[in-house]
């Protein structure tokens, strides 16, 4: 089946207008929220070191090499922090911006290609719908690699989706489509290493396998374009590799990829069937759509290479990473476009909406109409009761959220829908946005037991004598304490922190969690009565669900 190529049927107008759609989604709340732990605040950290120190080579979390991902993240977060002129004392809201830049360009690239493959109409539904998605919302006001490395991705599958289709359809492939391909995979492998590669591979590997018309290899420009992607991705390797010697790769590769191909890593183990447990809650609220759509572009592949481009890039991602012990919800962000992609394709042709599914497929579909139940009520509870439950007192943001999540449930669903297919999109995107604005802005703020770093952070800032002074912690370890109170903070052990606060009672104080109070007086050189609280902080350990108190010490007068 020949793909009529309808490039440039979206114009600036459409662009301008998804921009600005991704800002009003994804900006409300970056600056209310607290850096979070523990990712976020160990990637903020290390770019702020960064900043600190002028080394844009070696990446460190305090004195430790932090090489699990290489450098493209910290370079942009760096950037957008000179932007801001505000160098290491801007605020974690800057370097969210980066995360916002990066779902933006999905969003746009999305776009495009789906006005490409399908339609203006299938273009425009595909890219509001990716917008309006659960974990692309979530991902989008965290300062960490995911929405950066799905704009990498959405490039690079775009190009490689245009050199197929377009070599199937026998019109011209554009001279730049195989660079461009090339140079997002470098930048992909800057960003989070060889996950995007992967993918395409996949993605290759699938169409070879199942479409015997495989001329559209040798446009790809294989050779001179590997050269390309090295020469992005290279000059760091080849630096930080001098710098560290093997110490980069063996813990970039031998620890932290072969570690999560190998078994689960830091407590995030599980068996297969674990990202089709959490499909409805990291596709919410357009699992149910997508799923109608995924299906219909299974029964179609055959007949139509652009169905099969989108199950090739879905199908063996999902099927390889299921394997893979180490799992967490945000992986499966690389492969979501193509579901979007298909509902855009299923909404706006009435042929794929008619199309009849088979007896599994229904009762998939039933299946994921429970899930879809499940998610909504669910985020609806939590939304009313996590207030009473951290403060013992309702809220009227988390009632309006939980109402704005039902809805947006709904309209998600596409369930007896009340509007044509792009309103009620673009009415479940705003939904969506809406329940995390509320969330980032009114719901999880106040929550200040467990936002225990800005807490501590405003009562050392308050208490402490010297401008460069320094906080030892003992029992509370969390990186956001870092990020917030400065790089030389220290966390240890209560006999460490004794003497280190003997050593420099002018212009250090110590944090120390209750249970391990008469351990730290007892290391005191002077004894107990040589130091003096200067305040608490209340709160509950998030892992734990138990309370929590730090008090700060300093040297008694």
């Amino acid at each position: 089946m020949a793909v009529r190529p309808v490039a440039g049927a979206l114009g600036p107008a459409h662009y301008l207008g998804l921009a600005l759609l991704c800002l009003l989604l994804f900006v409300p709340g970056i600056t209310t929220l607290p850096p979070t732990d523990r990712d976020e605040a160990r990637f903020v950290q290390a770019t702020k070191q960064m900043v600190e120190s002028g080394d844009y080579v070696d990446i460190r979390f305090q004195d430790e090499p932090r090489y699990k991902k290489p450098a493209g993240i910290y370079w942009l977060q760096s950037a957008a922090v000179a932007i801001s002129g505000q160098g290491a004392d801007a605020p974690v809201a800057v370097y969210r911006t980066v995360s916002i830049l990066g779902a933006t360009l999905a969003v746009l690239a999305t776009a495009w290609l789906g006005a490409w493959m399908f339609g203006t109409a299938a273009g425009l539904i595909a890219s509001v719908s990716l917008a309006g998605l659960l974990i692309l919302g979530f991902e989008a006001r965290i300062a960490k690699t995911d929405a950066t490395l799905l704009a990498t991705g959405l490039v690079a599958q775009a190009m490689l989706a245009r050199i197929y289709l377009g070599h199937r359809a026998g019109t011209p492939i554009p001279g730049w489509a195989p660079w461009l391909f090339w140079a997002a995979q470098g930048a992909a492998i800057l960003i989070k290493g060889p996950v995007i590669p992967f993918l395409s591979l996949l993605t290759a590997g699938f169409l070879v396998v199942f479409d015997r018309d495989r001329a559209w290899l040798t446009k790809m420009r294989a050779l001179p374009g590997a050269a390309l992607m090295l020469l992005v991705a290279a000059p760091w390797l080849a630096l930080i590799t001098y710098k560290s010697g093997a110490a980069f790769w063996q813990e970039a590769v031998g620890r932290d990829l072969l570690g999560k191909i190998g078994s689960g890593q830091e407590s995030h183990g599980f068996p297969p069937g674990y990202y089709v447990l959490v499909y409805s809650l990291t596709m919410w609220p357009f699992g149910l759509a997508a799923i109608d759509a995924g299906l219909r572009v299974l029964n179609g592949m055959r007949a139509d290479p652009r169905l099969l481009f989108l199950a090739a890039w879905y199908l063996p991602y999902w099927l390889i990473i299921e394997l893979v012990p180490t799992k967490l919800p945000h992986y499966m962000l690389p492969a979501f476009p193509a579901l979007v992609l298909a509902l855009g394709w299923a909404l706006s042709d009435t042929a794929a909406r008619d199309a009849p599914l088979r007896r599994w497929q229904t009762w998939l579909r039933w299946a994921t109409t429970f899930g879809l139940v499940v998610v909504t009520v669910a985020l609806a509870a939590i939304a009313i009761a996590i207030t009473p439950y951290v403060l013992g007192g309702f809220s009227w943001w988390g009632a309006l959220a939980a109402i704005v999540v039902v809805v947006t449930g709904w309209l998600g669903s596409g369930i007896r829908p009340p509007l044509a297919p792009l309103p009620r999109t673009l009415a479940a995107a705003l939904g969506a946005g809406a329940t995390l604005a509320l969330a980032a802005i009114f719901v999880l703020p106040p929550l200040k037991p467990i936002w225990l770093s800005p807490e501590i952070a405003r009562l050392f800032a308050e208490h402490r004598s010297c401008p460069q002074g320094r906080l030892v912690s003992t029992g509370y370890y969390e990186p956001s304490l870092i990020f917030l109170v400065g790089t030389n903070t220290l966390l240890t052990d209560p006999a460490t922190a004794a003497e280190t606060l003997a050593e420099d009672p002018a212009c250090t104080m110590a944090l120390v969690r209750g249970d391990l109070t008469q351990a730290f007086f007892a290391a005191l050189p002077q004894g107990a009565d040589s130091v003096a609280a200067r305040g608490a902080v209340r709160g509950i350990n998030y892992s734990k669900g138990t309370p929590l108190v730090l008090t700060l010490y300093g040297m008694a007068e």
